[in-house]
């Protein structure tokens, strides 16, 4: 069996799907690894610690993959590329499925079994593959950090012989994996920490975290939860009334963090324009689904912009910023999602297993997934 890391090659990309421990956990496997020159050295993985535990280093792409009976990659190969890769490999990654279709087409065009990572189902068996949640805890983390690092005052309550600071007032919108860690984070800092989400099942993860939970409750926040785990498209009543919440609340912040995604949809904007004026001059919002629309209607990909005195910080693949930590956790996960299909020194997929039906989008020259497929 044959095994290929790919170097990344997408804008603010420094992550690698591989690292020196599950480079000897898949050789432990019945693995050749091979990886691709430079793929790591964002990560600060250096080609020599991949060669030190056993696996080749390739010159390039296309001598990378060319025999590979497995592709580990973090955002896939380009749809240009799909063609070098043999027919019938299998290409572990996050792939954007619901927007790049037509690179999932070359995927199934070139004969590629390729698997969305992000499609991993969210049951307590995948726990240990699922990319979303390691990888956004880590994005939550670091917001915290991208805040304090252009908010112009302290997160603690700090007393000194000159006086009393007061503490910073954070808001975290949005209690996924990346909120939870945001606010675990602020609180570890010591800010005020307060956060909302449409579902009313979070509350109790906010308080336990010691934060403050605002919401508006009614019939529909009943409803407002997918099988999944994701938050699900909200009514414009809804909208309205969360929005005049929101809007009173945050003008007492000093600092706003949002999360909110629904996969497949542009993000749900949460800070109107009008919001961010009503906030304090040197308050700041940090903008986690930027890459996907935005939750603040001013905030810019790639880019840190100031309104009004408000700072509104707009980092594209937050993760990739902690490039070493995200690459280990991610690296991991596909060694989790690899290890049940290798049966004595073979790769055997169990197509019938629900976590390879929900996550695999192509195979026999198709694309198969049926939430791309229109199946369900």
């Amino acid at each position: 069996m044959k095994l290929a890391v790919i170097r990344e090659r997408r804008e603010a990309e420094k992550r690698v799907a591989a690292s020196p421990e599950t480079v000897k956990k898949l050789t432990a496997l019945g693995f050749a690894v091979t990886v691709e020159a430079g793929a790591g050295i964002a990560a600060s993985l250096p080609d020599s610690a991949f060669e030190a535990v056993g696996a080749k280093i390739a010159p390039d792409l296309k001598t990378a993959i060319k025999e590979a009976d497995v592709i580990f990659s973090i955002q896939g190969l380009e749809a240009a590329d799909a063609k070098l890769a043999k027919k019938g490999a299998l290409l572990l990654s996050s792939l954007n499925p619901f927007i790049e279709k037509d690179r999932m087409q070359a995927f199934a065009d070139a004969g590629i079994m390729a698997v969305a990572m992000e499609f991993v189902p969210r049951i307590t068996r995948a726990q240990s593959m699922d990319v979303l949640s390691s990888q956004s805890n880590l994005a939550g983390y670091k917001a915290v950090l991208d805040a304090a690092a252009v908010y112009g005052r302290g997160f603690p309550m700090m007393m000194t012989a000159a006086g009393t600071i007061a503490p910073a007032k954070v808001m975290i919108m949005g209690v996924g994996v990346a909120g939870l860690q945001a606010i675990a984070t602020a609180k570890r800092l010591g800010a005020i920490v307060s956060a909302t989400d449409v579902r009313a099942a979070t509350k109790e993860q906010v308080e336990s975290l010691g934060g403050k939970f605002v919401m508006v409750e009614d019939e529909e926040t009943a409803a407002a939860e997918t099988a999944g785990g994701y938050a699900k498209e909200m009514s414009p009543e809804y909208k309205a009334k969360q929005a005049k919440l929101i809007a009173e609340t945050l003008a007492k912040q000093d600092i706003a963090i949002t999360t909110a995604l629904i996969p497949g949809r542009p993000a749900p904007v949460l800070i109107t324009e009008e919001m961010v004026k009503s906030m304090k001059p040197g308050s700041v919002i940090v903008d986690l689904a930027v890459e996907a629309g935005g939750n603040c209607a001013l905030s810019k990909a790639g880019e840190v912009v100031e309104v009004n005195g408000v700072t509104i910080v707009g980092h594209k693949n937050v993760p990739s910023r902690l490039a070493s930590d995200a690459s280990a956790l991610y690296a991991r996960n596909l060694v989790h999602y690899i290890t049940p299909h290798v049966k004595e020194g073979a790769l055997q997929i169990d197509f019938e297993d629900e976590i390879v039906r929900e996550s695999l989008i192509t195979k026999d020259g198709a694309i198969v997934n049926p939430r791309l497929t229109g199946g369900q």
